[in-house]
């Protein structure tokens, strides 16, 4: 199978040049696409973070135990492979735009019917279908940028699309603090959730402004077998989708685990009250935000794989040191926030590019989805696992467990090729 550049990359024929030479390079359609795939990437890491941030309030008003908490989030990642392989084949069959706004539009819907859940039962099957829309999102959103962006800024590009996580986030933590401060804890989770409205707003921008890469989508309608589950495992992709299924696995099982328990860990563990756990979670999300950002610049210049090697092993070691640090130390905690946002979120700014370039067209949207979500639902294990645990080993004692994934994610390097400067084909 011949590799073709993939998508209009510029309208002119001049080199960009700059610290925003990826975003000039763009070109104004390619900008748009950007912006809807930014913007769907944000406000999904918002919608998500608003059960991990509202879980103590929200264990409390069921009465669950860690074990029932933590099933709460994997039961939001195992379904997201299900949400992630069925917006891949859509993407790949009627096109990215129209993928995205259907997974946008699925997740706010179920968020929002979070916050009128009467019993844990209905909590778990509403948090259940909010991950169809979650798992799809990224992946549609991050091909949708691929396909307009430049081999040589790929990395950076998908680098500041991950970016949008950091954002999300952060804008999750500010709206939890305010509700959580002013409101009685067994009304305001339901708040924080009625608040996952917000992506409605974006549904509209992108219909109105964002469409597909000409050419991409002019290659993928002109070739065969599009949207193909059985073209990712046949024999010239089957080893691909094995590995990055693996390296998908690893990295998120380690950065869910974190995702879902330092909340919990920092207020139960810590002592801290909400505002107190709203400070801390900003210096990791500041951390997170510089991280994927340095880790996009860094994976086009030295590599996918080197880039994710580097932030494993930093991850491992910043993960241990963030949760075994004696009682007392709360200040050096605050510290330690940072480098441990920045290490877990570098990791992930060459996957947008990596996954990317591994398939070509015609099932790029089915292989990605794929691999990225059934990792993540395999990986949402971890969570649970460390809910379990934490009732004997403490839930710090138990989040040193997301060092095990980041070197499963360096395991399955070794059956994926570097792609480094690769055009899509």
């Amino acid at each position: 199978m011949s590799k073709t550049q993939a998508g209009p990359h510029q309208d002119d024929l001049s080199e960009p040049v700059g610290a925003f030479a990826w975003l000039k390079a763009l070109g104004p359609r390619g900008r748009r696409a950007f912006g809807g795939a930014f913007g769907g990437y944000a406000l999904d890491s918002y919608d998500y973070f608003t059960l991990p941030l509202g879980m103590v309030a929200i264990s409390a008003y069921f009465q669950l135990d860690h074990g029932q908490t933590g099933l709460l989030t994997t039961v939001t990642l195992v379904v997201s492979a299900v949400g992630g392989a069925l917006a891949g084949i859509l993407a790949d069959r009627i096109g990215r735009v129209r993928a995205l706004m259907i997974t946008v539009t699925t997740y706010a819907v179920f968020t929002v019917a979070c916050g009128f859940a009467p019993n844990y039962e209905t909590l778990v099957v509403f948090r259940a279908l909010q991950g169809l829309g979650f798992g799809g999102e990224w992946a549609v959103g991050a091909i949708l940028v691929a396909e307009y962006a430049t081999a040589k800024h790929r990395g950076r590009t998908l680098g500041a699309v991950q970016s949008a996580w950091a954002a999300g986030w952060a804008l999750a933590v500010i709206v939890y603090t305010l509700v959580f401060a002013f409101l009685d804890e067994d009304i305001a989770w339901r708040v924080l959730f009625w608040t996952g409205a917000l992506p409605a707003l974006l549904v509209i921008y992108v219909r109105r402004h964002v469409r597909d890469a000409p050419a991409a989508a002019a290659q993928r309608a002109a070739s065969e077998g599009r949207g193909s589950f059985s073209a990712i495992f046949g024999k010239d992709l089957l080893r691909t989708t094995v590995f990055a299924t693996l390296l998908s696995t690893g990295v998120q099982g380690g950065y869910y685990t974190l995702a879902t328990w330092v909340p919990t860990y920092l207020k139960t563990e810590r002592g801290l009250t909400v505002i107190g756990t709203g400070g801390y979670l900003a210096f990791l999300i500041s951390g997170a935000f510089l991280g994927y950002l340095t880790g996009g610049y860094l994976t086009d210049r030295i590599g996918r794989k080197r880039n994710i090697v580097l932030f494993a092993v930093l991850s491992s070691i910043s993960i241990l040191a963030y949760t075994q640090l004696p009682a007392g130390q709360n200040g050096l905690l605050l510290v330690l926030g940072f480098p441990l946002g920045f290490c877990m979120s570098a990791i992930f700014s060459g996957f947008g590019s990596f996954l990317s370039e591994l398939y070509p067209t015609a099932v790029r949207g089915t292989g990605q989805g794929f691999t990225y979500n059934s990792g993540r639902a395999v990986g949402a294990f971890l969570p649970t696992l460390v809910g379990f645990l934490s009732d004997s080993w403490g839930v710090g004692g138990a989040l040193a467990l997301g060092a095990i994934g980041y070197g499963l994610a360096v395991v399955a390097l070794v059956g994926l090729p570097e792609t480094r400067g690769r055009e899509l084909w």
